[in-house]
């Protein structure tokens, strides 16, 4: 949660929510601000707030991804929400009251026995200080959102042992 977003704690009971969706180079890197795009009306940020947790993330993932996607405000969070509504969430990671108790590895194996065609190499946890569970990043195609290898600079970040995976909010 980011410490200015006061959205993220009305208790709507989030469990994961989706950050993003970024235009990746071959080489790893993310292309950023691309345009001048017209910024995404009520009605975008609306619907996008049914998987993303803030108005702000809404703006901010469009000012700097999103208008790297090519495709206008409408048709790239129509793509967010496809791409976050095919992944499966684990049961245990849905929206747990305490914390699981698992480790990277197990909640990268609980995704990919969850989403199958999602490999090794596919997915990477990302943490905060050390382990405490951020976030999940998952590649895709773009062209038709299909799971595939991340490459060599998408790596996991948490340490070994068990995560804290907050309890949904």
């Amino acid at each position: 949660m980011h410490p200015n977003e006061a959205e993220q704690c009305n208790h709507k009971g989030y469990g994961f929510v989706l950050h993003g969706l970024w235009p990746q180079n071959r080489n790893g890197s993310w292309p950023q601000h691309c345009s001048t795009a017209s910024a995404p009306d009520e009605a975008t940020i609306a619907r996008a707030l049914a998987f993303m947790p803030s108005r702000h993330l809404v703006e901010h993932e469009w000012e700097t991804h999103g208008s790297c996607s090519g495709l206008d405000a409408k048709a790239y969070f129509d793509l967010a929400d496809d791409a976050f509504s095919r992944i499966k969430i684990p049961d245990a990671l849905k929206a747990p009251k305490s914390d699981p108790g698992l480790s990277a590895a197990d909640v990268i194996k609980a995704f990919e026995d969850n989403n199958p065609g999602l490999e090794d190499g596919m997915i990477s946890v990302a943490c905060r200080d050390g382990n405490e569970l951020e976030e999940i990043h998952i590649c895709t195609d773009k062209d038709n959102l299909s799971v595939k290898s991340c490459g060599g600079r998408v790596r996991n970040s948490c340490r070994l042992g068990k995560l804290k995976i907050p309890a949904a909010r």
